[in-house]
This record gives structure tokens, C-alpha cells and sequence, in this order.
């Protein structure tokens, strides 16, 4: 049976006018709330209900508009995140003023600032540190994702909500989301039924928008798959038939400010795919060529990760692994995330020789890492000859 998803903000009136305010939040759950948003399929997730009571301070009684904000003032969320870093990258590299939104750590973002960006603390989990990131900001990019060891929702949809909501409330410009292809297809997976959802309540906000369906990164198989062959460790695969247009980070971040730049795209529904889809086998097969070795497979049954869900679905403690594991099922089944390009490319100006291949990507990489090597083996054998 089809559930039904509840947010609702209560707007200040020209908030982003009233130059001195305070802003507090509260957030509560109420089934009964309208405007209702409707899910595909699957189980019923509580939405949060994000009210911002704007009150202005005793001493503010100049209502005058303030200063207009700048087009080339943007907010990355998730800015130290894989795609999040090559969004801050490219944006500062195009003369943007960049903040980034990150929570507080143990380690900083020390990177970002180095780069030039300001960073700025805050957690999508708690609303109420939200609205201050958002001040004098044209622009925001989501890039967010929860971390593995959280419940998926709390970031991926309770925080989203949210961070939506605020940013209606504070008059931002323009909202980039960053999804996931054929999320739409895939209710029973709750990370894709989330990332739909989010799409239909950005697009029921009201606010400029652009929404980017992805289907894989290319910087995640090196981890996956190069290093552990370079190491000679096992790498894991499965015996499935997906096939994954994966795209280089950089790429997405490029395409991604084109398209901030065109108003013809603004409430668009975008999908970036690589040049060409490939099944987990051909992905070992390339990486095992230009390594120079062969590749230690472990293969996972289909079957197995299926059985697993079902078996985490009976313990509480683990509902959140079954979450996952239902992403890892639809990863590994036999589904291609791959969308023609032709039209997106068209939309926007580029030329497909420009966008990089998985080919270029991982030769480039088995190239470097190779050679650095053979530079460190050569300056072992050195220092043993010296001594």
C-alpha cells in the first residue's frame, strides 16, 4: 500500500528583508499536516514538521530592504564528500564564493580552507544550526549523504527536509539535488524511495530548482577495485549482469555549474551518465590489464545479499544494514544505470569528447600510481646500497 509523506513550513513574511531577527526552530512529527506528498511504494517514513518562527528584535525597526546578495555566492553541503570537494574545486576555480557546510569534526576540513573556501559548522540532523550557513547566500548545492553508521533517514530525509525548508525561509535563490538514477523505479529501496521523495518536495517548494540524477562515480573504484588488486587483496564482486555508466566527479562538477548558469534549466530533471556502462567483471578485467596482474575475485551471489536482508530485517539493531544491503541488492542486479547523453549535452553546450572515459580515468591513475612505485623502489634500493 502506497504511503503518504507530510511537511509543511510556516513561512515568515519577507523574511529575508527584515535584517534583524531572531530565528528559532522547532521540529515535531504529525501525520496530519498538509500539503501530503506521495511516495511511490513502501514503508511509511515520519516526516518532520521544521517550523521558523521569525521574530523581530525589540531594537530592529529599519525594514529596509538589505544588501542584494550575489549570484556568485553559493552554499556546498557535504562539501568534503567525493562529489562535494570537486563541486568546491571547480566553483572556486570559476571565481565563486564558496562556503562549506560541514559538522564538526575531530579532524578540520583544513583542505577546504586552503583552497580558499569558508567553512562554516553545522548539522543537517539539527535544524536549528541550519538557518545562520544560509545568510547572504544565493545559491546552495546539496552534496550531502549520511555517513554508513547513521539511519538513513535522519540525514537523507529528515535533514533534507529541512535544509529545504530553510532555505525557502531565507530566500535562497536557486537549490541544486543531487539524486540518484531511476530512484523513481525502486520503492523498495529506501535510500532511492528517500532520494525520490526529496526530488517531489524540493519540486512542491517553490524554489528554483535543478535536480541531477547520478549513477556512479568513478573515484569509488579505486577503492573497490584498484587499490586491493595493486595490494593483492580480495575484491569483492557479485555475479550480476549490472551495468553502471560510472562518471568522474569532475565531470559532474563541470556539467553541474553549466547548468547553474543556464536559466532554461531551472525546475529541470537532469540524469549524468558516463560514456559507456560496464558490469563489475569488465571493470575487474580493465583494472587487472593496466595493473599488469590478476585480480583476486571473490564473488557474492546475488542470492546471498538477498538472503542476508531478509535475515537483518529481523533484528531491530540491524534494520538500518537491511536498508543498505536493499541499495547493494538493486547495485548488483541486473539493471543498467546508464541514460543517453545526447540531449543532456545538447541542453548544455558540451561536447562528449570532454567528458572523461572510465578507460582514460583508470589508466591515468594505474599510471601514476605505478610509477611513484617504481620512484619509492628505486630510492629503497638506494638507500640499501648507501648504507
Amino acid at each position: 500500500m502506497a504511503s503518504t509523506l507530510y511537511a509543511q513550513l510556516a513561512y515568515p513574511t519577507n523574511l529575508t528583508s527584515l535584517p534583524s531577527r531572531n530565528l528559532s526552530w522547532r521540529t515535531m512529527f504529525d501525520s496530519t499536516l498538509n500539503p501530503p506528498i506521495t511516495s511511490t511504494k513502501g514503508k511509511h517514513c515520519s516526516i518532520p514538521k521544521v517550523v521558523c518562527n521569525a521574530q523581530t528584535a525589540p531594537a530592529a525597526v529599519n525594514l529596509a530592504p538589505g544588501t542584494p546578495v550575489r549570484p556568485t555566492n553559493i552554499l556546498v553541503v557535504g562539501a568534503t564528500g567525493t562529489l562535494g570537494r570537486q563541486v568546491v574545486r571547480r566553483a572556486l576555480d570559476e571565481g565563486y564564493d564558496v562556503r562549506c557546510l560541514v559538522r564538526p569534526r575531530p579532524a578540520p576540513a583544513d583542505f577546504l580552507r586552503d583552497w580558499g573556501a569558508t567553512v562554516v559548522n553545522a548539522d543537517l540532523s539539527k535544524p536549528e544550526t541550519i538557518p545562520a550557513t544560509l545568510v547572504g547566500v544565493h545559491t546552495v548545492i546539496d552534496c550531502a549523504t549520511g555517513r554508513p553508521e547513521e539511519p538513513i533517514k535522519t540525514v537523507d530525509w529528515e535533514g533534507k527536509v529541512a535544509l529545504i525548508q530553510c532555505a525557502k525561509a531565507m530566500g535562497i535563490q536557486k537549490f541544486i539535488f543531487f539524486s540518484i538514477h531511476n530512484c523513481d523505479k525502486h520503492p523498495e529501496v529506501p535510500l532511492m524511495e528517500i532520494k525520490h521523495c526529496t526530488e517531489k518536495y524540493l519540486r512542491n517548494s517553490g524554489l528554483n530548482h535543478v535536480v541531477i540524477r547520478l549513477c556512479g562515480f568513478m573515484q569509488g573504484l579505486i577503492g573497490q577495485y584498484a587499490v586491493p588488486i595493486l595490494e593483492e587483496k580480495s575484491v569483492w564482486g557479485t555475479d550480476a549482469p549490472t551495468r553502471i555508466a560510472y562518471m568522474d566527479t569532475q565531470d559532474i562538477a563541470r556539467l553541474t555549474f553549466i547548468a547553474l548558469r543556464n536559466e532554461n534549466i531551472n525546475g529541470k530533471l537532469l540524469t549524468f551518465a558516463g560514456p559507456r556502462a560496464w558490469t563489475t567483471q569488465e571493470v575487474i578485467t580493465l583494472c587487472e590489464r593496466l595493473a599488469g596482474q590478476d585480480a583476486n575475485v571473490t564473488t557474492v551471489p546475488v542470492s546471498v545479499l538477498r538472503f542476508t536482508r531478509q535475515l537483518t530485517r529481523l533484528f531491530e539493531w540491524t534494520s538500518d544494514v537491511a536498508d543498505r544491503l536493499a541499495f547493494s541488492e538493486v547495485l548488483t542486479s541486473d539493471t543498467v544505470f546508464s541514460v543517453p547523453m545526447v540531449e543532456t549535452y545538447n541542453l548544455l553546450g558540451v561536447d562528449a569528447k570532454d567528458v572523461s572515459s572510465l578507460e582514460k580515468y583508470l589508466q591515468d591513475y594505474f599510471t601514476n600510481i605505478l610509477k611513484k612505485l617504481k620512484d619509492l623502489k628505486a630510492q629503497s634500493k638506494q638507500t640499501d646500497i648507501f648504507f
